[in-house]
């Protein structure tokens, strides 16, 4: 027998009570949710937060003195390689002696690239646009260097030819225990004036690709999958890497590093690809003025106009980018002056 048989109806008042109780129950279990959930994005926040500290370059009781504000970067580089005063760096003979010949002779390897065609860019739609599309392209026969060139290398072009050391190496000299790591905050004039000086010159944008993914179309050096083992990337290191840390991460040629530690200047302007749907502004170069006076000089504050100038393409990722931007096809540009902590280069020559 049901025993709620003949229990009294509700009276309005009982249900009036009762949707109530109800509804607050509703919105208190809603209230809790969302509590949940900020708390919940406030760990994640304070993790990656910590994340970021203990990845940073700098001493964070420092920061205030690495600050910059958007495009003042260039003018402190512009500054430095311009400036009247003359930074006093090796000498020749002290220059050669930092490395043993047998280090030497292999720095100055270069690779054979044969005549033929590869698969240059990509159709991946999650690719930036400017990646796309895929098209076959044929080059001639050219050398490209084994390694990005280092800091020891480096130092003999500036010691040779009187140009200024990169900006961040103290008194004009390479911080110690770095001869063998690729030479940073180098812009794109820099990386040519070494280039004309070595006998050789900035491979182009297919030259570079292709001596990275073969003619398979491979999308990292190695093939088609990422590996975190092969290369310096995302901060997993937290600074640039020597030219041999990662023999795995060889191109199907034999070209090493391609992939992350340095982003590497090309010699080509950076244009849209053949049936390329990228929007031209991508392609516009956005130039810093210098700051006006008031409060926008005070603030540090750069303006921009466009210009007729063109950017100059990268390749290769670098130990700050994310990893997708380590695959072969991917392209990178940068102001011609400009220079970076991850900036690097190699160079190439016609047989």
């Amino acid at each position: 027998m049901n025993r709620f048989k003949h229990q009294a109806p509700l009276t309005k008042e009982q249900r009036l009570i009762r949707k109530r109780y109800i509804g607050a129950t509703f919105v208190t279990c809603i209230v809790l949710s969302l509590v949940g959930g900020t708390i919940h994005v406030l760990e994640l926040g304070s993790n990656r937060m910590h994340d970021m500290r203990d990845k940073a370059g700098i001493d964070l009781a420092l920061e205030h003195d690495h600050i910059r504000a958007a495009g003042e970067e260039l003018f402190v580089q512009v500054d430095f390689e311009f400036g009247d005063i003359q930074q006093a760096s090796y000498t020749v003979e002290e220059a050669a002696a930092l490395l043993t010949p047998e280090q030497w002779a292999e720095l100055e390897t270069m690779i054979d690239i044969p005549a033929g065609e590869f698969l240059m860019g990509t159709n991946r739609k999650q690719s930036n646009v400017y990646n796309r599309p895929q098209n076959v392209v044929k080059t001639d026969a050219y050398r490209i260097d084994k390694y990005p060139v280092t800091n020891a290398q480096y130092a003999r072009f500036v010691a040779a030819t009187n140009h200024r050391p990169p900006l961040h190496w103290k008194d004009g000299k390479i911080a110690e225990g770095l001869e063998l790591h690729p030479v940073t905050m180098v812009s794109w004039k820099n990386a040519s004036d070494y280039a004309a000086w070595a006998g050789k010159r900035l491979p182009t944008e297919a030259e570079w690709e292709k001596a990275a993914r073969g003619t398979e179309g491979y999308r990292w050096p190695w093939g088609n999958h990422m590996d975190a083992e092969r290369l310096n990337t995302y901060y997993s290191v937290g600074s640039t890497t020597p030219y041999n840390a990662y023999p795995n991460g060889a191109s199907p040629y034999g070209v090493m590093d391609m992939a992350g530690n340095v982003s590497e200047w090309t010699a080509d302007d950076f244009t849209a690809y053949m049936g390329s749907a990228a929007p031209s502004s991508i392609f516009k170069v956005r130039k810093a003025k210098e700051p006006r006076q008031g409060p926008a000089k005070a603030m540090k504050m750069a303006e921009f106009e466009e210009t007729d100038e063109r950017y100059k393409v990268l390749r290769g990722g670098s130990w700050k980018s994310d990893p997708f931007s380590t695959a072969t096809y991917h392209r990178n540009y940068a102001w011609p002056n400009f220079a970076s902590d991850f900036f690097g280069f190699r160079c190439a020559q016609t047989p």
